[in-house]
């Protein structure tokens, strides 16, 4: 499985205006219904606060992958996105949160969901990684960067 199966260009926000951890995740619901028009807001928001409810997505190190799982669909869905000032994702580390990368499963796909997530986590463990993603300035340059990452053995 590579991260570019599931995360399109088209859901890639750059410069997140969000402020908060409501407004982070439906910035991202909005990006991955822009890429996947027959999914609805509304539900994704809602999918990505519930599982929040549970305890923060944030990792550590800057990182964030809201996820959860939704019915309906057919495949593992992603949207990214970096906030360049950060802001608080009650992340466990406690410092302040610069790349959301959140999940959209379907609802009886535990071993897809569950690879993904252990494989963007492995990719964001790289801090030259993380310094790169924050430095490019284009939706285009942060997914070539993941796909280029993300192809390394």
């Amino acid at each position: 499985m590579r991260i570019a199966e599931f995360l399109s260009p088209q859901a890639i926000i750059a410069d997140m205006q969000a402020r908060t951890k409501n407004e982070v995740l439906r910035e991202l619901s909005a990006a991955l219904v822009r890429a996947h028009p027959h999914l609805q807001e509304d539900k994704l928001v809602e999918v990505l606060r519930e599982r929040e409810k549970l305890g923060s997505t944030g990792i550590g190190e800057g990182v964030a992958i809201p996820h959860g799982k939704l019915g309906g669909m057919t495949q593992l869905l992603a949207t990214f996105g970096v906030s360049r000032e950060g802001l608080d994702f009650e992340a466990i580390d406690g410092k302040p949160t610069h790349l959301f990368f959140a999940l959209v499963a379907p609802e009886n796909s535990a071993g897809v969901h569950l690879k993904a997530l252990a494989r963007i986590s492995r990719l964001f463990k790289n801090p030259r990684f993380r310094t790169a993603i924050l430095e490019a300035p284009t939706a285009a340059d942060i997914h070539a960067l993941i796909v280029q990452e993300d192809a390394r053995p």
